[in-house]
């Protein structure tokens, strides 16, 4: 009688896994019907891209579905069920299927769009095609925030983080990035090479971000520092180190929770994560007390972030409006979030496409030469040369370009929505999810040329009429760049990350220094050769973590040498 036992306790398992059938059945045919009624191109994919458990394995079980014979490994499924399929497809979906398309989940239904004009309309529509902030939520770490709030709150939110965003803090990240770049190039410069260029890269942003935030400063420290200190070091007693222990472990934090990590019996690394989690509160705590205190006396203290958002919420909370505690705290992580992993990961990108085209790395020195000349560093000014640097920008453009590390996603909400794609208006129903195909738009050869795959930072820089020889940046073709989001609810530190990058590129390809990838000689690998296998790594192992990023840069080490 083993079997009836065996029986009892696989019932559970099956009527669970039945249920769940059923519900997704139930799913997809609501949805399909939803999204026949807009007249578009559909396809299916059996598990929602908001499913958690899903995020945590889709790769892993692809990997293995992809190898079954014929259509059982090769459908919709393994096409675009997984994090960051748009990258890898960029516009062939659009090519096959139209400016619109539908991606039928059980969840809700995800609608395509590659029309520039129609999402300039979506951008500026913003009642209409909200962002999904239940995707966002889980940002609310630390308290609400501008990626989370709607309506009043979102507005209050708004307009105090555009105010914290201004040329005086401009001013200081701009400072902060030329020093922590010129000791980052020395250390680069010093070593016969380096496979830590994206985690130096990170420790340059977090320091930018330390310097801008809360206005505290650190000197640039290589990984080689860092570990060699670490056993010394505890997360939780320094502010810096907890505020770094947070953001390389947000997967952890936004997946679990702070009151799950918190268990005594948990790991000693997710108790860590926890420790810094409550140290760095009480540093925003302290800060944001000392600021409060500072505005009531009407004292003056140095501009940074924190002190801006404390200052401009106390103005406007005699109006009735401001910030609540919690809300600082939200947006201070926010910003420290968005701030320190897109522009890490953009300078990833952008230092080995540099390595992997020598022709660009000169082409945006002379640029560099032209508006600095023989002029110290210490003698570099924001307000006069930061819109010179045209190509730097480029650079960045062009990265993000390619590799956007932060989807827009809207939504229509409760509504259905009008919306004209190719001159044709079309219904698009309430609940469903509005999908900008940045990968396909910011790639199409309609809007980029025949070359629209290749990197290219030269696309956005045109000649000037202008006598002075300076050059003018422009996109090709208005609204088909999303890398920012657009309209009402864009990014609002996206200057900052210009300034931050540009600066960062004008340091390290000032002077006679050019970077390379090391050549396996062993292996007797041309220098054209390697330049391919970088190329062929950013293409082939990048992907999405909790961002899109290269998975694996420290496999292709990169050598400073002078030219």
């Amino acid at each position: 009688m083993a079997w009836l036992s065996v029986l009892s306790v696989g019932a559970p398992l099956v009527l669970a896994a039945g249920v769940f059938v059923l519900q997704t059945l139930a799913g997809l045919l609501r949805n399909y019907a939803a999204a026949r009624t807009i007249g578009v191109p559909i396809r299916f994919i059996p598990i929602s891209p908001l499913n958690p458990f899903w995020v945590l394995a889709d790769r892993t079980v692809l990997s293995y579905v992809r190898r079954l014979p014929g259509p059982l490994g090769n459908n919709s499924f393994t096409r675009y069920n997984w994090r960051g399929w748009e990258v890898e497809d960029r516009y062939r979906s659009h090519q096959e299927m139209g400016d619109i398309w539908v991606l039928v989940t059980p969840f809700k239904n995800w609608i395509y769009v590659n029309d520039p004009d129609a999402l300039k309309d979506i951008f500026r529509r913003g009642n209409d095609f909200p962002r999904p902030v239940f995707v966002t939520e889980i940002l609310d770490v630390f308290g609400p925030n501008i990626s989370t709030a709607e309506g009043k709150a979102w507005k209050t939110q708004r307009k105090i983080a555009f105010h914290c965003f201004n040329e005086q803090n401009n001013e200081n990240v701009w400072g902060e990035s030329i020093t922590l770049a010129s000791d980052m190039l020395k250390y680069w410069i010093s070593k016969p090479s380096i496979d830590t260029a994206a985690t130096d890269l990170r420790t340059l942003s977090l320091h930018v971000l330390s310097r801008a935030g809360f206005g505290k400063s650190f000197k640039f420290e290589s990984k080689e520092d860092r570990e060699a200190q670490a056993s010394s070091l505890d997360p939780a007693a320094n502010y810096k180190e907890a505020l770094q222990t947070i953001l390389e472990n947000c997967v952890l934090i936004l997946g679990l929770g702070t009151k799950f990590i918190a268990q005594p019996w948990l790991p000693k690394k997710l108790r860590d994560v926890h420790a810094a989690y409550v140290s760095y509160l009480a540093y925003m705590t302290n800060i944001y007390e000392e600021e409060k205190a500072a505005c009531a006396d009407g004292q003056d203290t140095e501009s940074n972030l924190m002190r801006s958002m404390v200052r401009a919420s106390q103005a406007d909370a005699k109006d009735g409006g401001g910030l609540t505690e919690a809300e600082i705290y939200g947006n201070m992580f926010v910003f420290n979030f968005a701030g320190h992993d897109t522009t890490a990961h953009s300078f990833t990108f952008a230092m080995y496409f540099l390595a992997a085209n020598p022709d660009v790395q000169d082409w945006l020195s002379e640029e560099i030469h032209r508006v600095f000349g023989d002029r110290p560093v210490d003698q570099w000014d924001y307000r006069a040369d930061f819109p010179r640097l045209k190509r730097c920008l480029a650079i960045l453009y062009e990265t993000i370009r390619l590799y956007v590390p932060v989807p827009v996603i809207k939504w229509t909400k409760h509504n259905a929505q009008h919306l004209v794609v190719g001159g044709k208006t079309l219904v698009l129903p309430a609940n469903s999810m509005i999908a900008p195909s940045y990968g396909s738009v910011q790639t199409d050869p309609r809007f980029w040329g025949k070359d629209s795959l290749q990197w290219k930072p030269s696309r956005f820089i045109v000649e000037s009429a202008s006598r002075n020889g300076d050059e003018e940046f422009r996109i090709p073709v208005r609204d088909s760049f999303v890398g920012w989001s657009d309209g009402t609810r864009d990014c609002p530190g996206r200057k900052f990350s210009h300034v931050e990058f540009v600066a960062t590129m004008a340091v390290l390809f000032r002077g006679d220094w050019r970077v390379e990838p090391v050549i396996k000689k062993e292996m007797g690998e041309t220098p054209a050769a390697a330049r391919r296998r970088v190329m062929d790594l950013i293409e082939n192992d990048s992907g999405s973590v909790l961002l899109l990023q290269m998975l694996h840069p420290e496999r292709a080490p990169l050598a400073w040498k002078k030219r």
